[in-house]
């Protein structure tokens, strides 16, 4: 949303081609839409909760994603995505994330100029900055001894996804394109130019990442400016001390269990203001809300967020960002995909603590708050990596480079 907004205002046409689920948002926002499979049901639909459990799992997750989510309706992802980079007379270029796996073929197919883009340092697999895997964490510090120990681990994990993506190298057959290296890891990437829309604060650039990276910095997007903001919120937020911020993102919210209800009980034992975003009215307690204690389905990471004094979160790279960002200490509770790598690089900056979620409990939480809270050094570090991701521009600095593409 980010780039394509930015894009259009240099004077360019922006389409965003992805799941039906999201395109009133994006149509909303003034920007062309084309859909594209797996259609996806309703964040509020009890088949998405399940959905959204099954791909946070930590152990499971990735082969869920792309073995029951993606690969089912490669076909039907596959032709639609070329009939988006088609239409109107044809793209000048296609920008892809990293999921929708049919991308590098219809790149290769017609000829479009084609930049590919990560969002998060684990999608590199690098062997000098090894990732944390989320099915086993600890195995990272075993990679991380050596660059071979590292590629071994990764040479395991290409055999083992072999056969997930197995299909997508039979459609490559099909369409009269030769098989590709791991579309789950080298074979991602755009030869042309790979966008790390992170903050180099989080990864460096490594000698095993593609030629063609660039590390832009976060491409922040939120809806803050798009809807008036809340007045009790307003009130809420000037009416007493910085509130703990308590968020699971736009997907976890529909699986928080316990998270809500934890999160008050500890900060009642602090004596501490807590703010709640939500996201489904099934997450509030059955009874009143404390005194100091406030919820509301969704408010703009960046406008709460610089007013907490710490931020509780899942880990996912847009709430990482943003957290990172307003320079507030952070507690993180990953659960699954890359949410537990992101943590771990937050608290190799200093900036707070990580708590798995079996972890979660109210001793535990005022535990890890109260460190967060009374000890100056984490605000203190935050406070400088705020300063210095908010220095970078991962807009400006992307956008930059997709026109310097175009050009060519």
């Amino acid at each position: 949303m980010a780039l394509a907004l930015e894009l259009q205002e240099r004077g360019y046409i922006s389409v965003i081609a992805t799941s039906p689920l999201y395109r009133q948002k994006v149509e909303a926002a003034g920007i062309s839409f084309h859909p594209v499979r797996p259609d996806l049901p309703p964040p509020d639909a009890e088949t998405s909760a399940e959905i959204i459990r099954r791909v946070s799992n930590a152990r499971w997750g990735p082969s869920y994603l792309f073995r029951e989510l993606l690969v089912p309706h490669l076909r039907e992802t596959y032709a639609e995505t070329l009939a988006a980079v088609t239409a109107d007379g044809g793209a000048d270029l296609l920008v892809s994330h990293q999921v929708p796996l049919t991308a590098p073929l219809v790149a290769e197919k017609t000829g479009v100029k084609w930049i590919s883009s990560v969002l998060f340092p684990i999608a590199f697999a690098s062997a000098y900055d090894p990732p944390t895997p989320p099915q086993l964490p600890a195995l990272r510090i075993l990679a991380a001894t050596h660059p071979f120990v590292a590629r071994t681990f990764f040479g395991l994990g290409k055999w083992t996804t072999k056969s997930w993506v197995e299909p997508i190298q039979q459609l490559r057959q099909e369409l009269g394109l030769p098989r590709s290296q791991n579309p789950i890891f080298e074979g991602q990437h755009s030869p042309t130019l790979v966008l790390a829309l992170f903050s180099k604060l989080l990864a460096q650039i490594q000698p095993d990442f593609p030629a063609n990276t660039i590390i832009t910095g976060f491409p922040f997007y939120d809806r803050k400016d798009s809807q008036p903001t809340s007045p009790e919120l307003l009130r809420f937020l000037d009416e007493g001390e910085p509130p703990v911020l308590f968020t699971l993102g736009s997907s976890l919210v529909w699986i928080a269990k316990d998270f809500y209800r934890v999160s008050i009980e500890a900060v009642q034992k602090l004596g501490r203001r807590a703010l709640l975003l939500i996201g489904d009215k099934r997450n509030l307690p059955q009874t009143k809300l404390p005194d100091g204690i406030a919820a509301f389905d969704y408010v703009p990471h960046s406008l709460v967020m610089p007013r907490a004094g710490v931020v509780v979160h899942q880990g996912g790279i847009g709430t990482t960002g943003q957290a990172l960002r307003a320079g507030q200490p952070m507690l993180i509770v990953p659960f699954g995909q890359d949410q537990p790598d992101n943590a771990r690089r937050c608290v190799r900056l200093g900036v707070g603590h990580t708590l798995s979620p079996a972890r979660f409990t109210v001793p535990r939480v005022v535990s890890e708050l109260s460190e967060l809270l009374d000890n100056p050094t984490y605000r203190e570090q935050a406070a400088k990596v705020g300063r210095r991701v908010r220095e970078e521009n991962g807009t400006k600095t992307a956008c930059d480079a997709i026109e310097q593409v175009l050009h060519r």
